[in-house]
């Protein structure tokens, strides 16, 4: 499974190499230069995201952001590889946990609505 290759990282690794040359999906590649992108700033909180698991989420919900703020989003699944569905769940339960109140607003609306 690790083997396996998209026909974009083969030719983002042809790209990289100062030859060009293409390499099958059998040849390792010997050593790996590093790169700008492959250096992610380490932080609690990126280290907290990753390590959130949403795969027992099975609600959805329909929201709508901004183009830039969109985009700020995309551009942060592409340096980091966090999905911008994980991205968004993360947040929204790091917004209650760090900011109980919400809660006490959403309880008290519901006391005092008449059903």
């Amino acid at each position: 499974m690790e083997k396996m290759k998209s026909l974009a990282d083969q030719l983002r690794e042809k790209m990289v190499k100062p030859g060009g040359g293409y390499q099958g999906a059998g040849d390792e590649v010997h050593k790996k230069v590093p790169k700008k992108a492959d250096k992610i700033m380490e932080s609690t909180i990126l280290k907290a995201l990753i390590a959130y698991d949403n795969s027992d989420n099975k609600n959805m919900v329909h929201v709508r952001f901004d183009k830039q703020t969109a985009d700020i989003m995309n551009k942060f699944k592409m340096a980091t590889g966090v999905d911008v569905t994980k991205f968004v769940a993360f947040a929204v339960k790091h917004l209650f946990d760090t900011y109980p109140e919400l809660k006490t607003i959403i309880k008290q609306f519901i006391q005092n609505t008449d059903l």
